[in-house]
């Protein structure tokens, strides 16, 4: 009998500003994720990714329906996973070093295990040099590499990611790409990444979750797994599937604006 990993059950939540009407975010979602899979969350701006990114962390309480991780229910955050934001969230008075290091200290573990396991993240990322630079020294590129290092240092099973490459430039975003693929073939992770890009989202993930303009649902899932990877990059069937995911994609694009429109 086969048992998600990660499991979506008619989830819906509201957001209940202090001032003015509630907002309904998401409407009964239901999605599976498989343990060792890379699943995009595709979707226009406002549709409730990051939403459904922070109730599977615990950030956010679940309100209607269930999530479930290796069938248990999420009530809470934990060290089980781990979440990569897109603004970077390094402490700017910390070094390179300091901030992998940051989450190692609630695991008691002793310190030769936290300085080897510290190390070995910053080979994993390309950061050796930069051990003792601080964030305002490096690139936007390099930020993202410890940002991705310190959520790594506590072997989280489930990574979150919530548009960590949006802020970069196109270029050093390719190359992030590229470097995060790599470290999940080297640490294998169970993986929901949150991107409103077509291309980003077909290049890593193994399926596509295309959500509809809010209230967010599931529109469609999308098997992308042939697909991944820079030897897939430049094949007619990629381009077939940008232009099919596109297409989907500014649909719902399309309706949010109006939605927007005074």
């Amino acid at each position: 009998m086969y048992n998600p990993y990660i499991s979506f059950q008619d989830v819906s939540h509201t957001y209940r500003p202090p001032r003015g009407r509630p907002v309904l975010a998401l409407d009964r979602v239901s999605i599976e994720v498989r343990e060792g899979e890379f699943l995009a969350l595709l979707g226009p701006s406002g549709c409730g990714k990051s939403t459904l990114l922070y109730l599977l962390g615990g950030f956010l309480q679940v309100e209607s329906g269930s999530i479930l991780l290796r069938g248990e229910p999420v009530s809470r955050p934990g060290p089980d996973r781990g979440i990569v934001f897109q603004g970077f969230a390094l402490y700017p008075w910390k070094t390179v070093r300091q901030n992998i290091m940051y989450g190692l200290k609630f695991l008691r573990l002793p310190r030769s295990e936290r300085e080897r396991r510290v190390q070995e993240l910053i080979e994993l990322v390309h950061l050796n040099g930069f051990e003792s630079s601080f964030p305002s020294q490096l690139s936007g590129g390099m930020k993202q590499r410890v940002a991705i290092a310190r959520t790594l240092a506590i072997d989280p099973k489930v990574l979150l990611m919530d548009e960590p490459f949006g802020a970069l430039d196109a270029q050093t975003r390719e190359l992030m790409q590229e470097e995060l693929l790599s470290i999940i073939r080297r640490s294998p992770k169970t993986t929901v990444f949150v991107t409103h890009d077509v291309r980003e989202a077909i290049y890593l993930a193994d399926r596509v979750a295309i959500m509809s303009s809010r209230p967010g649902r599931i529109k469609e899932v999308v098997d992308t797994s042939t697909l991944s990877g820079e030897e897939a990059l430049h094949t007619p069937e990629f381009s077939r599937m940008v232009n099919y995911l596109w297409h989907a994609i500014r649909d719902e694009a399309i309706k949010a604006q109006r939605m927007n429109e005074p």
